[in-house]
Formats: structure tokens, sequence, C-alpha cells
């Protein structure tokens, strides 16, 4: 007969084992988890993305589609703005070479939104700058604006002047992004 002790037991003992099992790396965690410093390799999503652009210059845009998704998960799993900056950028490649190029400014926008807070909160200021760029192309200038406004933060009070070009010059992409 089981019982909810019996089962416990095993959970138990199961978790003992696994636990046994990572502390004598006889099992390791998963490479997604891992930096790309780490792994001294490329981002995990640089190669299917690779894979996204061969299948669009053959035309294959189910196939570039099916890569994509896997890049995708490889950029969750990374949990860094680039990744989810690089897929927004991948998914408008997309679908320009689709039938509907339209569809996809709303999911690369989500994707370019979760890289610009994901940048913002590891301070990388030149993600930010980054996702403005995209914001900009999409001509979505409120969210640039508001970009620009959190590199600003990032920068401090006195940006080198080499920083203050290059918010001069997405400024300057929309005469209604002055945010200084």
């Amino acid at each position: 007969m089981v019982t909810g002790r019996t089962v416990g037991a095993v959970v138990g003992g199961l978790g003992l084992v696994l636990a046994g099992a990572l502390m004598s790396h006889a099992v390791s965690a998963p490479r997604a988890l891992e930096s790309p410093a780490v792994r001294g390799g490329a981002a995990p999503w640089t190669v299917h993305l690779a894979t996204v652009d061969a299948t669009l210059a053959v035309g294959d845009v189910p196939g570039a589609l099916s890569a994509w998704h896997e890049a995708y998960g490889a950029a969750l799993g990374s949990r860094r703005w680039e990744g989810f900056a690089d897929a927004g950028d991948a998914y408008l490649r997309i679908g320009r070479a689709s039938s509907a190029p339209a569809s996809a400014v709303p999911r690369a926008r989500d994707l370019y939104l979760s890289a610009l807070f994901r940048a913002r909160d590891g301070g990388s200021r030149d993600g930010v700058l980054r996702i403005a760029a995209a914001f900009a192309t999409l001509g979505d200038h409120d969210v640039t604006a508001q970009a620009l406004r959190m590199a600003r933060r990032l920068s401090g009070p006195h940006p080198a002047p080499s920083l203050r070009g290059r918010l001069a010059d997405l400024e300057s992409e929309s005469p209604a992004l002055s945010v200084f």
C-alpha cells in the first residue's frame, strides 16, 4: 500500500541522490544557464540566428521561424538583454521576408521591451542605447524617449562626449525626442 509517508520517503531519497550527484559533478547544470564566458564560446542563441539568416537566404520562411523559436528559447534561458534584442532583430527580418512584414512589429516590440528593461536593470548603458535605436527604427518615439532618459540616468551627471554624441544622433532621428 502506497501512503503519503512512502511517497515522501521516495521523493526525499531521490532528492538526496540528485544532490549528491550535483555536488560530485557527476551531473552538471544545463549549459544554457552558464554565461558565454564560462563556456568560452558565443552566446547560446547565435547559432540559431545564423540558421535563421541561412534559411531566409534561400527563401525558407517557415524554416527561419522554426530556427527563430530555438533562438528565442536560448535567449530566454540566458536571461540576457542581448538575446532578446537579437531575437527581436531576427523576427523583423523574418517579417520582412514574409508576405506580412507589419505583423512582425508587435512581437519584435515585446522582445525589445524585455531587452530594454534587462539592459537597464543590468546597468548596460550601451544596451539601453541599442534598444533606443531599435525603437526609433520602429517609429516608437515615446519608448525611444524613455530609453534615452534611462541611458542618461545610467550615464551619470557628466557623460563622456562620445556618449553625448550617440544620444544626440538618436535624438536627431526624430526632433520630438529631445530629452535634455
